[in-house]
Parts: structure tokens; sequence; C-alpha cells
């Protein structure tokens, strides 16, 4: 415990906040090209494995991103655009992949919430 005159003389340090997003340099997307594309068994009560890539973007980070929707055509080394946004039951997944664009396609058949998913407009019969 400091002397009120050691905190006259110095105060106090204030905590440094760490930065969540740091590696998308303040960006709303970054592009970036996946080096390998793993699967990962989220925490305690869930199960089912989530499909995870590793990116590397433009800017020379290395991130996880989570590919959001059932099945995807990505594999090592094609490009994505990544989004911010958390994966709850994934330690150490802070983004998601955008569907629809660069290499990673968009899901077909999809009819509710086509905008998250990249998919098409169904055409009415």
């Amino acid at each position: 415990m400091p002397t009120l005159n050691q905190l006259i003389r110095h105060g106090r340090e204030e905590k440094r906040r760490t930065d969540r997003t740091r590696a998308s340099d303040q960006c709303p997307q970054k592009q970036g090209v996946r080096p390998r594309v793993p699967t990962r068994t989220p925490k305690k009560p869930n199960s089912a494995p989530r499909k995870i890539a590793k990116v590397r973007l433009s800017n020379r980070h290395d991130i996880f991103a989570h590919i959001p929707g059932e099945g995807h055509n990505s594999q090592e080394h094609s490009i994505v655009l990544i989004r911010g946004g958390r994966v709850k039951d994934s330690p150490g997944v802070k983004s998601h992949c955008i569907r629809g664009v660069k290499d990673l396609l968009g899901i077909p058949d999809r009819r509710k919430g086509r905008s998250k998913y990249g998919a098409e407009k169904p055409k009415s019969i």
C-alpha cells in the first residue's frame, strides 16, 4: 500500500485495455487466405464439431474464423472475406467468414436468413 506522499509523487498507473480487434485494423471486413481448414469441438455442454478456418489476413495476422451454415466448399489456400463476431462456445474464435463472397460459396436452397449465408433468391413458380 503506497503512502499518500508516494501517490502524490507518482500517482496510480491506469490499467491497459486489451484490444479485441487488433487483427482487423479497425476495418469492417478483411481479406485473407486460409492455410488450413480444421474442425474443433466446442466448450462443455455442446458437442457438435464446429467448422473453423485458420486465416492469414492481408496484414499478416493469423486468426481463426468460423464458417457458418451447413457444409462448405472451402479448401486450403482459398481466399475468404472475414467479418467480426465471436463464437460463444469456441474459445479463441472471434470472427466469421462471409458466405457467398470470394472463393467461399453461399448455401444453395436456403430459404430463411439468406443474406447471412449468401443464398440466392429462389425462383418463384
